[in-house]
């Protein structure tokens, strides 16, 4: 039996009384007392649409079908907010890996970017310096003369460090000795004819001497900086 429930009543519909009757022993006495007794108390709480009058059914069938509407409408309600809560996550979701990924990949165009320019300012120093072999050989020099070829053969950014040790095993003298272990020249090789890679001039051309320096340091501490930071730590390189 089909019911309406409207304003706090279970309204069953006017086609279902015929059966109503046939239920509670009206039209039939072959339902058993425990069934007619279990209906009577379910129907002691139910209003038949046929027993409300005539003037007021249009208005609670009305009634239940507003409030079935009504129903409807919050589950829908409801329904579409948590779709959009859960459209609003995901977007979230995506819009934060998109900011992720943007900004990793600028901090990786950033350093590949100081990278190149780091790479263009050492191929600039390199194709800027000059060979040993590019100065006219003199019988002497003074300090700046010596100094001044220096600057022409290391690059800028490893000068000052080129220098450091210059000022500390030579003072710029390309003719000193040390007296003890008979270490020669401007960055004090030991023995000193180990120059002679650079140069058969080792022992009186200043450059022939630099060029040394430079590829010991380069090679043994990957820069006269590197030299530098090993000199300061041990007083000797």
């Amino acid at each position: 039996m089909s019911r309406i429930s409207v304003r706090g009543f279970a309204v069953a519909s006017a086609t279902a009384v015929t059966t109503v009757g046939a239920v509670v022993g009206v039209a039939s006495g072959s339902t058993p007392a425990a069934d007619d007794n279990n209906f009577e108390a379910a129907a002691a709480d139910t209003t038949l649409l046929a027993d409300i009058p005539a003037g007021q059914q249009a208005q609670v069938q009305t009634a239940s079908l507003t409030q079935q509407a009504d129903a409807q409408a919050s589950a829908a309600d409801a329904a579409a907010k948590k779709s959009a809560e859960e459209t609003a996550r995901v977007q979230a979701a995506k819009d934060a890996k998109s900011k992720k990924q943007a900004a990793e990949d600028k901090l990786e165009e950033e350093r590949k970017e100081k990278e190149r320019k780091k790479a263009e300012e050492e191929r600039a120093s390199r194709s800027s310096v000059r060979d040993a072999s590019s100065f006219s050989a003199k019988g002497s020099y003074t300090v700046a003369e010596v100094q001044a070829m220096a600057r022409q053969m290391v690059p800028a950014d490893q000068f000052q460090c080129f220098s450091n040790i210059v000022d500390h095993e030579s003072t710029w003298n390309y003719l000193a000795v040390n007296p003890s272990s008979g270490a020669y020249g401007l960055v004090q090789a030991y023995p000193g004819n180990k120059m002679a890679s650079a140069g058969a001039d080792w022992q009186t051309n200043p450059a022939t001497q630099i060029k040394w320096g430079l590829s010991y340091m380069n090679g043994r501490y990957g820069s006269p900086c590197g030299a530098w930071s090993f000199w300061l730590e041990h007083q000797s390189y």
